[in-house]
């Protein structure tokens, strides 16, 4: 246990999230999304997991620690709903909250059609899988950058 770090984050996590840098994309996923094989396409190669936790719960504690991306648009996606691109399901809705809520403000994600979200995760620096049993539970964040002291 260390002090002032979310004891949702596990050792393995802690380490990825300081390895990676300004741009670098992590994915989010459900307990549904094929990520044993998907991470192994990663920078990182191994999957990690929080398999005890809810998605939003995860990103909860996530953010916790990890800068989203200020520079772009593509900061936060969520997997698009089969032939219902706009639908937001509650498990996506829930998410949003917990990134509106690390932000301190509104932040809408960007919504990315399913086997393009498969490939995107495949290019991206690691995946963890949560325990979410909700459909389209999958995320993908980009990390953006701690500025030096004022």
């Amino acid at each position: 246990m260390l002090k002032g770090i979310d004891p949702r984050l596990n050792a393995d996590v802690l380490y990825c999230l300081r390895s990676m840098g300004h741009g670098d994309t992590l994915v989010i996923a459900d307990t549904n999304f094929p990520a044993d094989s998907v991470a192994r396409h990663t920078i990182y190669g191994d999957l990690l997991r929080m398999e005890n936790l809810t998605c939003a719960e995860a990103m909860e504690a996530i953010l916790s620690v990890l800068p989203l991306d200020t520079f772009v648009e593509d900061f936060a996606a969520r997997m698009e709903v089969v032939d219902k691109p706009d639908e937001v399901p509650d498990v996506q809705a829930e998410v949003q909250a917990q990134i509106d809520l690390a932000e301190g403000r509104p932040r809408p994600m960007v919504s990315v059609e399913r086997f393009e979200f498969y490939d995107r995760a495949r290019e991206s620096y690691a995946v963890i899988q949560t325990g979410e049993r909700q459909f389209y539970g999958c995320f993908i964040l980009r990390k953006g950058v701690i500025g030096p002291d004022a």
